[in-house]
């Protein structure tokens, strides 16, 4: 590892004074019962105060004396499961940046030369390439007095977003109202030439989302979706293996084979040198884990004490630690 960054006396809620060592360059899983103070520690404590520390110019430290260590990290970053958009307007390819690109590519196409058309007309967001009738939503929302709104598809543009001239322009046969309706497995074929857009489109596919459509309403994407689509906009970027990443459960909600992927972008985010802490309950995740430290003994005022940290096996010995009894029933 690369040194520690510590939390030096950290009290909050039910926190009794701890301090907790996170290895640097490492996957760390924060384990416990529920109300052992996991989040408090992570999100409330560390997220908070590492962020004051990195961001602002005269940090307020909440709930602990100090932080040591912070000089080896440049960025912390929250993954979680909350919307990438709350409008239909976001989707999967405009929030990786990927969109971006294949704007650039279809406004440098000679049609597109010879009519003028700049990437601002392929935005559904502006006006000019867009259809007028929904404003580029490719719905159009109804509102209802008491019920949530409804939204229906545009019978102008029939759900494209673009209006007919915009749509005339092709690449390999396709408009890019076309391309938005691509699924991320039939994007990396169509795209396979073309390496900047091919690299984003390859992340989406390795976390998982190879099924969602580029142009997929990110009011649509479930939970476990949008933080995926979160962590492939980080393996997108170039690493500076200076970023610590904090993940608060991030199996929730997810099936089997989407924990094992989910574990296989955690890995890359760690091989590129950052630091991985996630708060876990699944014992798939806590395995895997570098370094474990569980809180407890128990939940609420009898909890918020360190019972254990060190690696899995050191934990599987450890006599008072609930996630230890588990680790060594499962054979670590």
């Amino acid at each position: 590892a690369k040194g520690h960054l510590s939390i030096v006396g950290a009290k909050k809620h039910n926190l009794k004074g701890v301090t907790a060592k996170i290895p640097l360059g490492l996957l760390t899983c924060v384990t416990g019962v529920s109300g052992s103070g996991k989040s408090t520690l992570v999100l409330e404590v560390l997220f908070h105060s590492l962020s004051q520390l990195l961001y602002h110019k005269k940090p307020k430290i909440d709930g602990c004396k100090e932080l040591l260590g912070v000089e080896a990290l440049d960025k912390v970053i929250d993954i979680d499961q909350s919307p990438i958009g709350r409008t239909p307007r976001s989707n999967p390819a405009t929030y990786t940046g990927l969109f971006d690109f294949i704007r650039d590519l279809y406004s440098n196409l000679p049609e597109s030369r010879v009519r003028g058309y700049k990437p601002g007309r392929y935005s559904f967001n502006v006006k000019g390439g867009r259809c007028e009738a929904c404003e580029g939503d490719g719905l159009i929302k109804i509102e209802m007095h008491f019920l949530p709104d409804v939204y229906v598809t545009c019978e102008v543009c029939k759900g494209q977003r673009y209006n007919r001239e915009t749509m005339e322009i092709h690449h390999k046969g396709k408009s890019i109202a076309d391309v938005l309706n691509m699924t991320v497995d039939e994007a990396v074929q169509f795209f396979e030439h073309i390496p900047f857009i091919k690299r984003k489109l390859d992340t989406l596919h390795d976390v998982g989302l190879h099924y969602v459509k580029l142009g997929q309403s990110a009011t649509t994407l479930s939970g476990g979706e949008a933080q995926r689509v979160k962590l492939s906009r980080e393996l997108s970027k170039r690493p500076t293996g200076r970023t610590m990443y904090i993940l608060d459960e991030p199996t929730t909600g997810l099936h089997f084979a989407d924990v094992q992927r989910l574990l296989d972008v955690l890995d890359r985010l760690v091989e590129a040198g950052n630091t991985v802490l996630v708060i876990e309950h699944n014992l798939d995740v806590i395995k895997n884990a570098d370094w474990i430290i569980d809180l407890g003994p128990e939940g609420g005022d009898r909890g918020g004490e360190i019972v254990a940290e060190g690696p899995p096996k050191e934990i599987a010995k450890s006599k008072r630690s609930y996630t230890g009894q588990v680790l060594k029933e499962a054979g670590i």
